[in-house]
């Protein structure tokens, strides 16, 4: 009798709280703020600053470029002047062509050509550069032909710096390159990287979007510029999963968003055997700029928001309910399944002691 008055004095170790002890009464600090999730206060929560992050990736609509690339500073143009005459001032008594040594094209655009002097190239395809050249080189060489080849410098080039098979810098053919295009001519995403998230940097601004995303949506794959700087890292973004859940642990973001629903479902839903469905709930942190008393915003820094996932009202909330990195979600256990196993528990002994009457 003793043993069993011992063991119904006591609970069984448990992996989580259960929800009195969270937002019970008299348990919430009155810096901490209590909000239930519905369809009616989801709809005002999504208008509150985001937590955690600016709120969405920064990326921009795919515009085409023209099919051919243009010259730029910093090239290397290589001429070779072809003439059949036999008395050019090009080229020798028996040849028919010369190659000129190549050239950086100057800051100012220009190229210098012997017999002609400088001519300006920058901004114009390679095309139109030859005939400009060969225009210019017909007064001294009437039957002169011109072949150009040009070697794409910085301003015509990409860095690809990390997250890939092959980081460097790829040359641009063309002016319509896509990013998937070049992130696949350096061999692809690297398998050690998780989540990828691809970054873009382009006159001093920085775009970004998950791999996933990219792949998804055509109208993403955008066309590069010359000067552009790709980098490949793990999206870093985070939330923080415990109590009666069957998978307790630190979970990146795979999506832009993750809302409520779709978390519990990262998780492997709720543990049948000890989680309360009546009490799911995020804790989130906001920046005090954050606070709001005109519903804007939270009225409170720390706040708890409260899920029922057996009403109907809360489940479509959580369904539109964003979870923000830095969030942390609890599960909280039952009061009513470790009380089950306490009697289930007795009665076992009672058993026990009967046989052994």
């Amino acid at each position: 009798m003793l043993a069993l008055a011992s063991v119904t004095a006591c609970s069984l170790p448990r992996g989580g709280p259960i929800a009195s002890e969270i937002v019970g009464d008299q348990k919430v600090p009155e810096d901490i703020m209590v909000q239930p999730v519905t369809r009616a206060s989801v709809a005002q929560i999504s208008k509150w600053p985001k937590s955690g992050w600016h709120g969405h990736y920064h990326w921009f609509a795919r515009t085409p470029g023209p099919q051919s690339r243009l010259i730029k500073p910093g090239d290397q143009v290589t001429l070779t002047v072809w003439d059949n005459q036999d008395n050019s001032l090009l080229l020798g008594p028996t040849d028919r062509s010369v190659p000129l040594r190549p050239v950086e094209v100057t800051d100012a655009g220009t190229i210098f050509v012997p017999y002609v002097n400088d001519i300006m190239v920058a901004g114009l395809t390679p095309y139109q550069a030859r005939e400009k050249i060969q225009g210019q080189l017909s007064p001294i060489a009437p039957s002169a032909q011109v072949q150009i080849d040009v070697t794409s410098g910085p301003q015509n080039s990409v860095d690809v710096v990390t997250g890939v098979a092959q980081p460097g810098r790829l040359q641009l053919t063309d002016r319509n390159v896509s990013i998937l295009s070049v992130i696949a001519q350096v061999g692809g995403v690297q398998d050690s990287v998780e989540n990828p998230l691809v970054r873009l940097q382009r006159n001093g601004k920085s775009y970004e979007i998950p791999l996933d995303s990219l792949l998804k949506d055509p109208q993403k794959n955008v066309i590069v510029n010359g000067g552009d700087q790709i980098i490949v890292e793990e999206d870093e973004r985070y939330y923080i999963a415990f109590g009666a859940t069957l998978q307790e642990q630190q979970v990146y973001f795979n999506e832009e968003t993750i809302t409520a629903t779709e978390a519990v479902a990262q998780l492997g839903g709720l543990d049948p055997q000890r989680a309360n469905p009546q009490g799911v709930f995020v804790l989130r942190r906001y920046d005090q700029d954050a606070i709001r008393s005109d519903g804007t915003g939270p009225k409170q820094s720390h706040v708890i928001f409260a899920l029922d996932l057996t009403q109907a009202d809360s489940l479509f909330g959580a369904s539109k309910f964003e979870i923000q990195p830095g969030d942390i979600v609890v599960a909280s256990e039952s009061a009513v399944k470790p009380a089950q196993a306490v009697i289930a528990l007795v009665g076992s002994l009672f058993a026990i002691s009967n046989a052994f009457n």
